[in-house]
């Protein structure tokens, strides 16, 4: 008799990775480069409507996307040629209609090149093999900041036999052009302007925190002078420049961006329960809680049993199956404390007291998030419980 044995887990999800930050240490300090922006000081998004031509037979069915015909008939008409297309008959499948963006980073110069995204509108099914023709890109305000063009790099392919077998990698749609883009004009930045040198800089910090603004206002005045930089907000820290800094104003923003800051932020425990990721933070407190956990197993077994009918009967020989369903609680308490099932966590002071709590007790990473949830709903886990 043959036995099929096919355990079940409950706890389905597998912790693949327990990330733990900070478990020894405070915290490091940071650069003020790396944990504010100067307000006037940030890349601009540039857009442009172009036309990706030289592809094979997988561009738009432009009897299908009319915005791909008509700018097939105005590009022609503006190359002085005449395009008799009253019924609408243009049929060109190596044409696609494509959006092109890019990032323009500040202090670009004329002539400076840059990566541009060129991504399908129409239903083209690749653009492999393509090339971008001469797109212009315009601002939010609709001035030209740039021009793209090029060959385009997908990073697939799609490969379409005779009928409808078809083989694909990556995404064929959408690809990039390498220093595709040439800048048209200067892009400044307001702190540079030489209409106007201002008189104060304002500082905003990329993850706002009251206590992290008022520690670098405070560096900024021990290194650069007393009543130099204050905090307004969680997120803006104005600097004053001295008298007479603008001939040196580079030089003043290098030395105010190498001041370092040791940044603070909100307890948080992030869990990604797709993933099985737990990240905790270095200000992780938990108050004294007792925990128990079992591991719960579950084990099917199915036993196939042969029904014969009677001698000289009308029924027909089957197969009829025989499930029977194992449960089994077993406790990685009892098998570490030996006959302890409920451990108890003292207060900790530290992440490392944390974690070292829940190691005493053995917890496997795949317990870890059902544990820390549970914490939290007793109101022990002194952070926010983030779950992406």
């Amino acid at each position: 008799m043959r036995r099929d044995r096919r355990p079940v887990d409950i706890g389905a999800m597998l912790l693949a990775a327990a990330l733990f930050l900070g478990l020894a240490g405070g915290a490091s300090a940071a650069r003020i480069k790396d944990i504010a922006i100067l307000q006037g000081i940030q890349s601009s998004q540039v857009v442009g409507y172009g036309l990706v031509i030289g592809l094979s037979r997988t561009g738009d069915q432009t009897t299908n996307v009319q915005f791909t015909r008509q700018a097939i008939e105005n590009l022609m008409r503006n190359m002085g040629m005449t395009i008799q297309n009253d019924r609408g008959q243009l049929r060109v499948g190596n044409v696609a209609s494509v959006m092109v963006t890019a990032d323009v980073p500040p202090f670009m110069r004329r002539g400076s090149r840059l990566d541009v995204l060129v991504s399908s509108m129409g239903d083209a099914t690749s653009l492999q093999g393509g090339t971008l023709l001469p797109t212009p890109l315009v601002n939010a305000q609709g001035q030209i900041i740039a021009t793209a063009s090029g060959p385009i790099t997908t990073g697939g392919f799609l490969i379409e036999a005779s009928g409808r077998e078809r083989t694909q990698r990556n995404h064929v749609t959408a690809g990039r052009i390498p220093n595709g883009g040439v800048m048209d004009v200067d892009v400044s930045a307001a702190p540079f302007d030489a209409a106007a040198v201002p008189q104060m800089l304002v500082l905003g910090l990329q993850n706002p925190d009251f206590t992290t603004a008022a520690r670098a206002a405070d560096a900024i005045n021990t290194a650069l002078g007393a009543n130099t930089a204050v905090a307004t907000d969680a997120a803006s820290i104005q600097v004053s420049i001295p008298a007479g800094t603008a001939a040196g104003l580079v030089q003043f923003i290098a030395n105010l961006e190498s001041l370092e800051v040791t940044p603070d932020h909100r307890a948080k425990v992030i869990i990604d329960e797709r993933t099985g990721t737990v990240v905790m933070g270095e200000n992780v407190r938990i108050s004294t809680v007792a925990i128990a956990h079992a591991n719960l197993n579950v084990q099917v077994f199915e036993r196939p049993i042969i029904s014969q009918p009677s001698p000289f009967g009308q029924g027909e020989t089957v197969v009829v199956p025989d499930t029977e369903i194992a449960v089994t609680d077993e406790s990685a308490m009892s098998r570490l404390n030996e006959g302890g099932l409920v451990q108890v966590i003292p207060g900790s002071v530290s992440l490392n007291e944390l974690v070292q709590g829940l190691n005493a007790i053995g917890i496997s990473p795949r317990d870890l998030i059902a544990i820390l949830q549970a914490i939290k709903q007793a109101g022990a886990l002194q952070a926010e419980l983030i779950i992406m």
